[in-house]
């Protein structure tokens, strides 16, 4: 039995693996082709049946996957743009909700307008992996990635706040509004607290004791399960006190880890993230059989029906709310326009487009539990599951694929300054260098070529860095040829340190060490 279950866990990493190359290869974006492909796989005769269990999504996917968005967010960018994030985290949230709510009582027979929130609260969250994958090859302004990004780390916990209270008041039959608001912040209070405690333990070690690359690595990996499950224990958000620990930790880390835990915790967390996303998004597609199986009371074209009516009102609602949320607090303010700037539909629209729907969803749907507490059957779970997959497919795929054609017909100029500013952190490292050795290596860098060499290298560096912030000098059309130079120049060394290892001239650990070298040179001179 074990050996069955390790078996089908390695052929859905396996399956991942081959099917983001072959996303690559066809440059999609492959959160789409996962879920696309998961579906074609589930009907192929012979294949086992798998089920999500939502306790494994919220308790071992979800707290890693949120950290690492959390640890990938520039706490200043976040809290810059905190009004159009809370806006969609939070505004979108509870209007997509309610709008679904009375669509779904409206629309579906039987349907209660408890039940009607249940859903609203389950597909109201976009998941921003999606629309960030399709992203990674395009030009897109960096403030429309970051608020897509903040928006997905705190959208997962309204939407689960609501899917909390909407289950209650099935449960109960009762629901008050202020009781449900004042149990509203005291679960995003609180959670916040928790993780920022937590954080601050985690901190504490990593600071004050002597940790090595591989327990920092393991400790990494560790926060984001203390913070969700203490949180999610006493009845509070586990989303947010993993977002808020891993945004306060993320902030602190340059004073906690050294260059090779870093090193070594970034490649760990690049796979780790990778596997975690793929397995889930092909799951997603492998239910469609199971779920389809389950419902009753409802022909299969009344349920696509249902489904996609849902899906487009869900499209609808977000493109109805960015626009009045975006322009509507300029025109109250002139501190905004005069702080921010003018603001074009075109970066607005493209944002209320990439409200694809996702993993939380689908794990929130299949929380639902199979019976109410008379023992009854939960009315229409089956049917919820389905609407839910369905948005999932529809808006991945509709939104997902036309988004990069979307990009090119809005013709979205992107205007950065990175460049410059980027000039200007070459320069003030090099200004920093070179007055550390004005003030204490004057004497040698006088006697001794070598230190001369050093200091006359960061005062070119110096030189061209401030040209260029100035405009004076652009970056040098040699510049490629040169860097082509150094590569080949390292996979000289390289192939000669296989020969090397081939000849058995050297002990292993030295030529591995050297290929680290090798390696590191590479990197940096590819990023360059």
């Amino acid at each position: 039995m074990v050996q069955d279950h390790l078996l089908l866990v390695l052929a859905l990493l396996f399956t991942t693996s081959m099917l983001a190359l072959l996303s690559n290869k066809l440059n999609v974006s492959y959160p789409i082709l996962l879920v696309v492909s998961g579906l074609v796989i589930s009907f192929i005769p012979g294949v086992p049946v798998i089920k999500m269990d939502p306790n494994i999504i919220f308790a071992v996917f979800l707290p890693p996957l949120l950290y690492s968005a959390a640890w990938n967010t520039s706490w200043a960018e976040f809290w810059r743009l905190r009004r159009p994030i809370g806006l969609l985290a939070f505004g979108l949230v509870i209007f997509t909700a309610t709008a679904i709510a009375f669509f779904a009582h409206w629309l579906i027979p039987d349907c209660s307008l408890a039940l009607g929130f249940l859903l609203g609260g389950i597909i109201s969250p976009p998941d921003a992996v999606a629309a960030v994958s399709v992203f990674q090859n395009l030009k897109v302004p960096s403030r429309v990635t970051a608020i897509l990004e903040g928006e997905s780390l705190v959208n997962d916990a309204s939407s689960l706040i609501v899917f909390r209270f909407a289950l209650i008041a099935i449960f109960t039959g009762q629901f008050t509004f202020w009781q449900a608001t004042g149990n509203f912040f005291s679960v995003v209070i609180m959670g916040v607290l928790i993780g920022l405690a937590i954080a601050h333990l985690v901190y504490a070690i990593h600071r004050y004791l002597s940790t090595t690359p591989s327990i920092d690595t393991a400790l990494t990996l560790i926060a984001p399960y203390l913070m969700y499950l203490t949180a999610e224990h006493f009845h509070f958000s586990g989303v947010l006190a993993v977002v808020s620990g891993g945004l306060f930790l993320s902030f602190r880390s340059s004073d906690i880890f050294s260059y090779d835990s870093r090193l070594q915790s970034l490649t760990v967390w690049n796979v780790v993230i990778f596997l975690l996303n793929g397995v889930v998004f092909i799951m997603i597609g492998l239910q469609l059989p199971d779920i389809i199986h389950g419902i009753e009371h409802y022909s299969l074209s009344d349920c696509v029906f249902f489904a996609v009516a849902i899906s487009l009102l869900s499209i609808i609602i977000r493109l109805i709310w960015v626009f009045p949320s975006a322009y509507l607090p300029r025109l109250l303010s002139r501190r905004i326009v005069a702080r921010e700037g003018p603001l074009s539909w075109k970066p607005v629209f493209v944002i209320g487009w990439s409200g694809m729907r996702g993993v939380v969803s689908l794990a929130s749907a299949l929380a639902i539990p199979l019976t109410l507490e008379n023992g009854a059957a939960f009315p229409h779970r089956n049917l919820i599951l389905f609407i839910t997959f369905i948005v999932i497919l529809f808006t991945l795929v509709l939104q997902g694929l036309s988004l990069p054609l979307l990009l090119r017909l809005l013709k979205l100029k992107v205007v950065e300054n990175d460049a410059s500013q980027e000039q200007e952190i070459r320069h003030r490292l090099a200004i920093a260098v070179l007055a550390y050795l004005d003030d204490n290596c004057s004497q040698e860098i006088e006697a001794k070529p070598l230190f001369r060499r050093v200091k006359e290298k960061y005062e070119r560096m110096a030189e061209i860095a401030e040209k260029q912030i100035k405009g004076e000098e652009q970056i040098p059309a040699f510049i490629q040829d040169y860097r082509q130079m150094l590569l080949a120049i390292i996979k000289i060394r390289r192939d000669e340190l296989k020969k090397m290892h081939r000849n058995k001239e050297f002990a292993d650990h030295l030529i591995r060490a050297r290929e680290r070298e090798l390696d590191l040179e590479e990197a940096r001179t590819r990023k360059n």
